[in-house]
């Protein structure tokens, strides 16, 4: 399909959660979702099968915490991948005014925001399969029952492009698509090679980018911002990252300066050193979702949004974040301790 003919195809589901009411979201899904679509999605959904997996399970649900739920997509790139799937995949944040909890997180009473990354795969004109990264821990915060580490960088609503044309589509992506990847190969160079700069790293970002993390990383401004608040401490964390990319799937799709890529999972990692997210190193073997964008400016990678289910990656060491926050949230404590024998109470 083309990309104008996928947009189209979207189209009538964007609009139904641009004001969500579940009987919107039931009908919209039920035409654009396969019956046995398959649905991967972010900690604690998992995996799930067609429209009900994604309406009741996870919309509904969110629809009743925040009634006045509204979607807005801030990107929005579709394509057709190197191995000739057809690919729609969404930018953007769920917002509305949190009223009651969501996953054990309680409610603040005002407006509130989580940013999600959505991909669809397309085949015979319906959703055959989905991979979303819903950023739970932006929840988390904002009701401030984070039970984690505090973040390295920036705690902010994500914003849309700095050109505002992350709707707008159009383009040959082909370079766009190019520099990201030239990027990821010299990113893995190192540490193999000791030296930072072979992964020449001015040479593919921009001076002042973005990089606009998950919520439990959070944001970083500059390759010094980037290198700083997330990439050092993960570098330090996992040396192994990159090196075992075996049984790992990737798919990417690019229209004019964006770029998008998908895989679930797409890192296959060993926690060995102490200084990502608090995390004691073990030799814990984990993998990773990370469901990124990039928009390029002069050639060079001026914004990127990542996603990274941490809440899964956190329950593949056997941490369960969220039951932790519902401790920090205010679960009900220890009986008190009976008086000492023979003391009066």
């Amino acid at each position: 399909m083309t990309p104008a003919a996928l947009r189209s195809l979207l189209a009538p589901f964007r609009a139904a959660a641009g004001a969500a009411t579940a009987d919107g979201l039931r009908a919209t899904l039920g035409a654009l979702l396969a019956p046995a679509a398959r649905l991967r999605l972010c900690h604690p959904f998992g995996d799930r099968e067609g429209p009900e997996g994604l309406c009741d399970a996870c919309l509904v649900p969110l629809l009743e915490a925040l009634p006045d739920l509204e979607r807005r997509d801030m990107i929005l790139l579709a394509g057709t991948s190197p191995e000739g799937q057809d690919w729609i995949g969404c930018m953007g944040n769920y917002a509305g005014t949190f009223a009651a909890p969501f996953l054990g997180i309680p409610p603040t009473g005002q407006l509130a925001h989580m940013r999600y990354h959505e991909f669809f795969r397309v085949e015979d004109g319906r959703v055959a399969e989905m991979q979303a990264i819903w950023d739970i821990p932006e929840l988390m915060m904002q009701a401030r029952a984070w039970p984690m580490a505090p973040q390295l960088g920036s705690f902010l609503a994500t914003p849309a492009p700095m050109t505002q044309d992350g709707l707008a589509g159009g383009g040959d992506g082909t370079a766009a698509m190019a520099r990201v990847q030239a990027m990821l190969a010299d990113m893995v160079r190192h540490p193999a090679d000791p030296d930072p700069a072979v992964m020449d790293l001015p040479g593919h970002w921009h001076p002042r980018c973005n990089w606009y993390g998950p919520a439990g990383i959070g944001t970083a401004r500059g390759i010094a911002g980037f290198r700083r608040r997330h990439q050092i401490p993960f570098l330090r964390a996992m040396p192994d990252r990159g090196l075992d990319p075996e049984e790992l799937k990737s798919h990417w799709i690019a229209e004019g300066d964006y770029a998008a890529e998908t895989g679930w999972p797409n890192m296959r990692l060993t926690i060995t050193g102490d200084g990502w997210l608090g995390i004691a190193p073990a030799g814990q073997r984990i993998t990773l979702r990370s469901l990124d964008f990039w928009r390029l400016e002069g050639g060079l990678i001026r914004e990127n949004w990542v996603l990274v289910d941490l809440l899964d990656m956190w329950a593949q060491i056997g941490v369960d974040v969220l039951g932790r926050m519902r401790e920090l949230a205010g679960a009900p404590g220890p009986a008190p301790l009976p008086p000492e024998r023979g003391r009066a109470a």
